[in-house]
């Protein structure tokens, strides 16, 4: 099975309640898993949990990172004056010595070392180039703990990573996730989507947070329904019998499924991304491992992933 994993920021518990119920499942097997944003903290937590010592690994590794991430969270006057500062300030006055809690995190979580060398999975993190907007896709044998932080940088709360001279932002702006990338990476055949990006907002915005939220939402999900229209358009080209590429004979053997956070947890479109409380993140979690279960049980029997 490949993976490819939606980013949206705290949404992305519902993706670890996900991965944590597939890890529990012996008949499941990982190909390739690619990542935008918090999909790409939640792919390098499974293959990094992988590499170091199987599934129950990966698990603990996935609820340790979400639990410290809740923990680690600006509460009360300080999380308000981050809301008011993100509106007002760009990160290089707010933040000029571009603090950053999630490198420690990831950096205490994550031996990337080891992940280069010795990852099970095929990684394909997304990552936005400053300069032209382009998408760039960092492969397993290149990941880093910087190219994480581009992946997951949001420039209207962190400064622009640099990597060999080249500024990155969120790799959800370009492709979220990667998926036309992973279905070429992929040998497998059953591929699975998670959505955690709201596509449909609850009603018609007019206070300017509810537009900045809808805007978000907007920019986040539209490069999945493009991508998975581009599949479709793609594989009715190709035809049934057309076996005379590579692409074309993937394509005519391609499952692709899709598990959408608001289908399960339908108060997401009014939730906050930015929202890490434990109880909320626990909601998530839940949600998705609800999600995982119920696609487990639909899927038995009928394919080997």
């Amino acid at each position: 099975m490949s993976l490819a994993l939606q980013g949206g920021g705290s949404f992305g518990a519902f993706t670890w309640g996900v991965l944590d119920r597939l890890l529990e499942d012996e008949t499941v097997t990982f190909d390739a898993v690619s990542g935008a944003s918090a999909g790409a903290v939640n792919a390098v937590l499974l293959a990094s949990g992988l590499a170091e010592g199987g599934a129950s690994a990966a698990k603990a590794k996935l609820g340790r990172f979400w639990r410290r991430a809740s923990e680690a969270a600006p509460r009360g006057h300080a999380g308000l004056a981050v809301e008011v500062a993100v509106r007002h300030l760009s990160p290089y006055q707010f933040n000029p010595f571009n603090l950053h809690p999630l490198k420690t995190l990831l950096a205490e979580e994550i031996d990337f070392e080891t992940l280069r060398q010795h990852s099970k999975l095929k990684l394909l993190i997304a990552t936005t180039q400053v300069r032209d907007g382009r998408l760039r896709i960092f492969r397993e044998k290149a990941v880093t703990l910087d190219v994480i932080l581009a992946s997951t940088c949001l420039p209207v709360l962190h400064h622009a990573v640099s990597i060999d001279g080249e500024a990155y932002w969120d790799g959800g702006y370009s492709a979220n996730p990667p998926l036309l990338p992973l279905v070429s990476a992929s040998r497998a055949t059953d591929g699975l989507v998670v959505q955690i990006m709201p596509s449909v907002g609850a009603e018609m915005p007019t206070s300017a947070s509810e537009i900045r939220k809808r805007i978000e939402q907007i920019t986040f999900a539209s490069s999945l329904t493009r991508d998975m229209d581009a599949l479709a358009a793609m594989k009715q080209l190709a035809g049934p019998h057309d076996q005379g590429s590579r692409l074309a004979r993937k394509l005519h053997k391609l499952r692709l499924h899709h598990l959408s956070a608001e289908a399960e947890y339908p108060a997401l479109a009014e939730a906050s991304a930015l929202n890490l409380d434990w109880d909320f993140l626990l909601a998530l979690r839940d949600a998705g491992r609800r999600a995982a279960d119920r696609w487990l049980n639909q899927e038995r029997g009928q394919t080997t992933c």
